[in-house]
């Protein structure tokens, strides 16, 4: 096989877009499209052509090209529904258990569970987790991973394992109180623009009143509203305050019972805005990994056997 011949098709396929990565031997990524085409975008639930139009030329030039997919997509609402891994699971686990769209042009990744009297559960981020692993090996002895996202993710991982996880909505309840409640009123399109400066600024004041509050962040939600109101805050300002009260609040929740500092892996500026609240938390020694999706992809496809191209039939 060339060096640069691809070896796999990747996809990470989540609620709001689709990834599309084009793989060569190692899991280099030789091409990346992103398409607008989450799961809840699909037109008529036709996964099969939304695929073909994110990749149908990769697997025209390269045909026998296995294709595997992460995320949402192996949701009830999904394509196929992959079922969970159950907690404590490793990449192995994920490899064994793929489950092939009707038709078979895709292979999907099962996410993974914890059952019990609090049951959670997570689609995508395992691979996210296998792919940290893959960039920093140490880390499968002990580390806690962070994902920010809509649905916050954190992950204490030992032995290369997925041992425990909890779901912090943050993401959600902060659109939805944008969005739908009376917090969200002054941020209208005709708002003053304000600085990167002042911004951060407004973020880190609702980062330091949470952490400072004692009382987490439900007698403090109205204060975005009040402080306006009172002159305090720019109207300008009041979101980014609000953003700071909530990651502030997930924080706080959080490094409740651990010990070990939180390694980010997720979008580069979400992790840079928790890298700074964990700053004012007192926790300055925060590694932040980025995206891992295509590395987590590249390490179960390899274990499944998937990377490089199959045989055609006659």
């Amino acid at each position: 096989m060339a060096a640069t011949e691809p070896a796999l098709i990747a996809l990470d396929w989540g609620t709001s877009s689709l990834r599309a990565y084009l793989m060569g031997p190692g899991g280099a990524v030789l091409e990346t499209r992103r398409l607008p085409l989450g799961l809840m975008q699909v037109p008529g639930r036709d996964f099969a052509g939304v695929m073909e139009r994110a990749v149908g030329d990769w697997r025209l030039a390269w045909p026998g090209l296995r294709a595997v997919a992460a995320g949402m997509i192996g949701s009830a609402q999904g394509w196929v529904e992959a079922p969970y891994a159950e907690c404590p699971a490793g990449t192995d686990e994920l490899a064994r258990a793929l489950v092939p769209v009707p038709g078979g042009a895709l292979l999907v990744i099962p996410g993974v569970a914890r059952y019990g009297a609090a049951p959670d559960m997570m689609r995508g981020e395992e691979t996210q987790i296998v792919g940290a692993l893959v960039q920093r090996p140490a880390l499968a002895a002990g580390a806690l991973f962070v994902l920010p996202g809509t649905h916050s993710k954190w992950v204490p991982v030992s032995d290369g394992r997925i041992r425990d996880f909890r779901t912090f909505m943050t993401g959600e309840v902060f659109a939805t109180l944008r969005e739908h409640s009376i917090l969200g009123r002054f941020a209208t399109k005709d708002a003053p623009a304000a600085d990167a400066g002042r911004l951060a600024e407004a973020f880190a004041r609702g980062v330091t009143a949470l952490r400072d509050s004692g009382s987490g962040a439900a007698p403090l939600l109205f204060s975005a509203r009040a402080l306006v109101l009172a002159g305090q805050l720019r109207p300008e300002l009041s979101l980014e305050y609000l953003s700071g009260l909530l990651i502030g609040e997930e924080i706080r929740c959080g490094l409740h019972g651990e010990g070990a500092a939180p390694v980010l892996v997720g979008d580069a500026a979400l992790c840079d805005r928790y890298r700074r609240a964990f700053a004012l938390f007192g926790i300055d020694e925060v590694a932040v990994l980025g995206d891992t999706a295509p590395a987590g992809l590249w390490r179960i496809a390899e274990l499944a056997e998937l990377t490089g191209r199959k045989e055609l039939q006659p």
